[in-house]
């Protein structure tokens, strides 16, 4: 069993005298922090299993490297393999066009025929889903309050087959299933524990609403993988550089690499592609949904950071300045401008119509208009009006509605959302004909209840690492939930919704895994110690893995006798 790397300590290098009050205290039970090279700090090692282990699996040494080896990838494939099996059996199922599903399942299929999103009649869903072939694409251009790249994604899926529920869920099905993929591998490279990192990943694949929401055509999984993918990027991005400050670094007469303020502050570290591509993944999530611009502002800051913190662990006694030299600027123009770019494009397919919403608004209603900025060209102008219609809309939009939600009452799963919900008749739509009364069919989008107040504690402790320990893993991990969180507690006026959430559950997952990391026990903790910890760790697994199973039902819209339903919910406000 393997636990979190202790790469965010501080301790010192090889040969050094280690202060005195730690040896005075030892009198007293106190067990002084292990020191870690600076060779291992900057480029920290991954944990692996531990001898005793394999031998009490009677595994052989070789095999056991060989399985070491293999889990690196194995293992996070596996964990996607189940995953994928539970999102794409019955994903067409129900066979409906469930909450959203009714604006973003349009909009795909008329960007992918004619580049622009169509004004749909009223009353069509029906249409659609009885014979698809016999609804034409609407030619008048239909107002739409969200970037494109998100209905792209999910209109690839319609290409490939169909105009049908399991057309429009697809790709976001795919969407889903990835980001469970890149977390265990994000996880392992964070905690430098293949464990933990398949452990994340396999928490997230069981949580009902990543469940749910990789199973209906909405934006916001799409937005979530961009997520995970960019925050990926700028963790290999932070690898690579702390690579190459450690080749730069001076390597004493012992071997053992030495600090040196003159390369840590002078250093450039050149050419970052794990940032620029950052800069374009990250620019897709703000081409999905708006709020994606918070998270790569949060982000390209948090990048920032980790320059310094590199910078100052090679040694560096003017860290922030350097980095304000060095790295700053560097920082700023592979994200930010490569972000923008990106979202620019996505709207290629509005920008080489002729007939999108607004699209010559600056050649017809605009005309005198813009003040100064009347040279600009006609398509910009137009695209920077629809923009500032939509950003007016948005901020606007106070309407009230039945599941509407506060943000502070998300991480306790105070309102879930029902996207679909019938009450079948025994013997009808899966309802058992022995039924005593009808039945219930719904998908709940609601957590996994156990997993997300368990959620609460491990926030906390990932908190308490952050600010006390100064662990840059927890403050990473921080950063991911407080930017898909935080920026809606800006517009508590505006209707919103506990689905918005699902942008930040992976870091979440991540959360939890770190805490279940310490609950086991740090390397080097004795044998009682461990297995007490993996103990109480397992059953809290178990029981994540359990509450899971036990609301599979309002998951997937299976029928189940009222009686039912009714013991699954758990507190009124989620009905």
């Amino acid at each position: 069993m393997t636990s979190t790397a202790p790469e965010a300590l501080h301790g010192q290098d090889a040969g050094d005298t280690p202060p005195g009050w730690p040896a005075r205290m030892r009198r007293f039970g106190h067990v002084p922090r292990r020191t870690v090279s600076l060779r291992d700090r900057l480029v920290p090692p991954f944990t692996r299993p531990s001898d005793a282990l394999w031998a009490v699996l009677r595994v052989p040494p070789n095999l056991a490297l060989r399985l070491t080896r293999w889990s690196a990838w194995g293992g996070p494939l596996l964990v996607t393999l189940i995953a994928g099996l539970m999102r794409f059996t019955h994903l067409g199922s129900p066979k409906a066009v469930i909450f959203d599903e009714t604006y973003y399942a349009k909009d795909a299929w008329a960007l992918w025929h004619q580049g622009y999103e169509g004004n749909w009649p009223k009353g069509v869903d029906k249409k659609i889903l009885l014979d698809p072939s016999s609804v034409p694409v609407p030619h008048d251009p239909g107002y739409v309050v969200h970037p494109p790249v998100g209905k792209w994604v999910i209109g690839f899926g319609e290409w490939l087959f169909g105009f049908n529920p399991f057309g429009w869920r697809f790709m976001v099905a795919v969407c889903g299933t990835l980001s469970i993929l890149l977390l265990c591998r994000i996880g392992r490279r964070l905690f430098r524990s293949t464990f933990l990192g398949c452990l994340a990943g396999a928490l997230l694949a069981t949580d009902g609403l990543h469940f749910v929401m990789s199973r209906t055509a909405l934006l916001d999984s799409v937005l979530m993988f961009f997520v995970v993918a960019g925050f990926g990027c700028l963790l290999l991005d932070r690898d690579w550089t702390r690579r190459r400050m450690a080749a730069a670094l001076p390597v004493d007469d012992d071997g053992v690499l030495r600090p040196d303020a003159h390369v840590a502050e002078t250093l450039r570290f050149g050419w970052r592609p794990w940032r620029i591509a950052a800069g374009v993944i990250l620019g897709l999530s703000f081409a999905t949904k708006w709020n994606g611009l918070y998270i790569l502002a949060a982000f390209a800051v948090m990048s920032v950071l980790w320059d310094v913190g590199t910078r100052r662990t090679a040694g560096a006694t003017r860290a922030w300045p350097a980095m304000l030299r060095r790295d700053l600027v560097p920082a700023f123009v592979s994200t930010i401008p490569v972000a923008f770019a990106t979202y620019l494009v996505s709207w290629s397919g509005w920008l080489f119509t002729s007939n999108g919403y607004y699209r010559n608004w600056a050649t017809t209603k605009g005309q005198g208009l813009g003040g100064s900025y009347t040279w600009l060209p006609d398509w910009l102008r137009s695209l920077w009006h629809y923009e500032y219609q939509v950003y007016e809309f948005n901020i606007h939009l106070d309407s009230g509605h039945t599941y509407q939600s506060n943000p502070w009452s998300w991480i306790v799963l105070g309102r879930p959302i029902s996207f679909f919900y019938e009450s079948p008749s025994p013997g009808r739509s899966g309802c058992p004909s022995d039924t005593t009364g009808k039945c219930a069919r719904e998908v709940l989008a609601i957590g996994t209840p156990l997993l997300w107040w368990l959620a609460c504690f491990a926030l906390l402790y990932v908190l308490w690492r952050w600010f006390f320990r100064r662990d840059w893993r927890a403050g990473a991990i921080a950063c991911g939930v407080a930017a898909g969180w935080a920026p809606w507690f800006l517009y508590q006026d505006r209707t919103i919704f506990y689905f918005y959430s699902v942008v930040f559950v992976p870091f979440l997952c991540l959360a939890v895994a770190m805490m279940l990391g310490a609950i086991i026990g740090p390397p080097g903790s004795n044998e009682r110690r461990r297995t007490v910890g993996a103990v109480g760790a397992g059953v809290l697994v178990l029981l994540v893995f359990w509450n899971f199973i036990y609301f599979w039902p309002l998951y997937t819209g299976t029928s189940i006798p009222y009686s039912d339903w009714q013991h699954r919910m758990w507190l009124d406000t989620w009905i």
